[in-house]
């Protein structure tokens, strides 16, 4: 950056400190403004390429043409973070970004699902990835691009598609067992049912292993299943699958914690830049304006928004939390809670009244009509999006003796309809990876059993 960033910066930091933040140091770099868009597309700096991430360009490039979005900073967090401010944006903007970066630096090191998920893929994502696209490029060279490009359609088809309950490095399920070695490890209470009258089971072999069932539960974990069951993968398609599912696994904090974690960092960078008393006012007031455009509840000339902003919704409950609990209440908050317990136990009915916030339909002519004001519908619309990562809920149900791979859609527990023509085209993509059938179970929009199907490629 250049001196006088630097100077502010080290100014910044010392008075974070003060103030109570924490945080792993943060890397602060200056980059080409189409630079940044590449980063915001790709989600890292380098990452692995692919045509989808060309058509997120364009979507991402039109919106900004069309004053919808504009690119402050980059974040990513890790020890060290790692954050990109862009140029050509003023001495007051990126003063603003700074303050802001340090706060998500804060929140990611307090949150408990950050650092479970930083302990498990370790704080050097960046590096990782430009590893995972080395390897990638590699596979392109010894394989050819067709034959790549058709794992990568799979692999990040599916990449929301992991079990974020379960641990990023998993052995894989025990094939065999041993009936004697689990008899000797029944407990008595157990042991003492075998001997019921009418319950006698037919005697096997001692010691004869049993085969277990492959999934022995519904497996959410997509990209885990296949890379580890895929019949006929070769080992470079299995680890670009797992690249796949690592790089998701470090994307899932800030997907379940953003309003949370934007909130915090909008929170700290006004505070920040309130308290700094060495900036001169002329700088001070520009970067204020800075923050009231970031914060607002809708774009520019605008009166009303169909979307509700994660800066705006998460900077007002903070600043809601902190004036009515204190800060120190705000900080085990942070670190307790994701998104989901944030908005659930934190947004009252006062402070979504002031907000006004309220579920909505909206017709084929575009006409809006309000449905509710009830903050528990309102609390549960917010939230919807956020669900299982956002994606439909489909585990493997079974796989079969002949390799058929068989999904089931969770329709009940989801509470969300399936896109069948996205389904399927989805099911084609894991089909040439699988070179098995594969099946997905679900339900059409009467609630009628439905099965989409994708033969072996």
């Amino acid at each position: 950056m250049n001196e006088t960033l630097n100077g502010f910066l080290s100014r910044l930091e010392k008075l974070a400190h003060e103030l109570g933040l924490d945080y792993y140091p943060v890397d602060f770099e200056l980059a080409p403004s189409n630079f940044m868009l590449e980063i915001a597309v790709y989600g890292l700096p380098v990452r692995m390429q692919h045509w989808s991430f060309g058509v997120r360009y364009i979507h991402q490039l039109i919106r900004q043409t069309m004053g919808h979005s504009r690119i402050f900073e980059v974040m990513f967090p890790g020890d060290p973070c790692h954050a990109y401010l862009v140029e050509t944006n003023t001495t007051a903007e990126n003063m603003l970004v700074m303050a802001h970066v340090l706060g998500h630096a804060d929140f990611a090191r307090n949150n408990e699902l950050f650092a479970r998920f930083h302990a498990m893929s370790g704080g050097h994502i960046v590096e990782k990835a430009a590893a995972h696209a080395h390897r990638i490029e590699t596979a392109v060279r010894e394989h050819g691009g067709a034959r790549v490009e058709a794992v990568l359609d799979a692999a990040l088809a599916l990449e929301c598609h992991i079990d974020t309950d379960r641990e990023l490095h998993r052995a894989a399920y025990a094939a065999r067992i041993d009936e004697s070695r689990q008899a000797d490890t029944e407990d008595p209470f157990q042991k003492r049912y075998h001997h019921l009258p009418g319950t006698e089971a037919s005697p096997r072999p001692a010691g004869k292993p049993v085969r277990l069932k492959v999934p022995p539960h519904p497996e959410y974990d997509l990209l885990w299943f296949i890379a580890h069951y895929g019949p006929e993968m070769e080992d470079w398609e299995r680890d670009i699958f797992l690249a796949v599912r690592e790089e998701s696994f470090y994307f899932y904090p800030v997907f379940a914690c953003q309003i949370m974690n934007e909130g915090w960092a909008s929170y700290w960078h006004a505070r920040l830049l309130r308290e700094a008393e060495f900036m001169p006012q002329p700088l001070y007031l520009s970067a204020i304006k800075a923050h009231s455009d970031v914060v607002r509840p809708f774009a520019a000339e605008q009166q009303t928004s169909a979307a509700v902003s994660p800066y705006h919704l998460g900077f007002s409950m903070w600043e809601h939390i902190v004036k009515t609990h204190g800060i120190a209440r705000a900080r085990e908050i942070l670190r307790d809670e994701d998104d989901f317990g944030f908005v659930r136990n934190y947004l009252d009915r006062e402070l979504a009244e002031k907000l006004e916030l309220m579920t909505f339909q909206v017709s084929r002519n575009g006409e809006i009509k309000v449905l509710s004001r009830d903050i528990h519908e309102v609390r549960e619309a917010l939230l919807a999006p956020k669900f299982n990562y956002g994606a439909p809920r489909i585990a493997v149900s079974a796989l079969e003796n002949d390799g058929t791979l068989d999904l089931a859609h969770d329709h009940a527990g989801d509470g969300r309809g399936l896109d069948l023509e996205r389904a399927e085209a989805v099911l084609k993509y894991v089909g040439r990876v699988w070179r098995r059938p594969v099946r997905l179970h679900t339900v059409d929009g009467n609630g009628n059993e439905r099965m989409l199907a994708a033969e072996a490629a």
